[in-house]
């Protein structure tokens, strides 16, 4: 079934929506909460949150892409269930290796100033991944949205892992630039 038709499930508040949902898109939020919890039940609770989340979602919400909205609320979910566990430790799987990599050229979000400049970021970001080419732009989203190792980042765009851990180390550096000329303290 068409995505376009799985919204309209939900706006007929049809359960079948979250079925159908769970069958399309459950192995990708697993994956995803997954590379975050590196627990297999924590993972799957954070999945079936993300129904819930998307059925109390929509409406309003009418997503342009289905798996982008669902991968968000997921992602989302399993970043706060990662932070309620690990008050002082934090897990050892690809979120932490990817916030790691982007903490050298992206701000701290705790700051009360930070949370202020928050919507100006997430323009200047977008604007910055809207300019790149589309294999770079993949690469970036591949990284640091969806979570994936650098290997398989590699494997998926048919590149070496060497080309596209040097393609992170630039993006990141051009991020940072982006986010230097824009006048956001790093």
């Amino acid at each position: 079934m068409e995505d376009t038709q799985i919204v309209e499930l939900y706006f007929q508040r049809k359960e079948e929506a979250l079925t159908l949902s769970g069958e399309k898109y459950g192995g990708m939020c697993l994956s995803i909460a997954s590379r975050i919890l590196c627990d297999r039940r924590d993972s799957e609770e954070c999945v079936n949150d993300t129904w819930l989340g998307a059925w109390n979602a929509i409406p309003p919400a009418r997503p342009l892409s289905l798996p982008a909205f669902l991968g968000k609320i997921t992602r989302n979910l399993a970043v706060d269930r990662l932070r309620r566990s690990t008050a002082e430790k934090r897990g050892s799987g690809e979120y932490t290796a990817a916030l790691s990599e982007l903490g050298e050229c992206v701000p701290d979000p705790d700051s009360v100033e930070r949370k202020l400049e928050a919507a100006h970021i997430t323009t200047v970001i977008n604007n910055w991944l809207a300019g790149l080419p589309k294999e770079k732009a993949a690469v970036f989203i591949l990284r640091y949205f969806y979570l994936l190792p650098v290997s398989e980042v590699a494997q998926r765009l048919d590149i070496s892992a060497a080309k596209t851990a040097s393609m992170l180390h630039r993006l990141r550096l051009s991020l940072r630039e982006s986010l230097e000329r824009e006048e956001i303290a790093i």
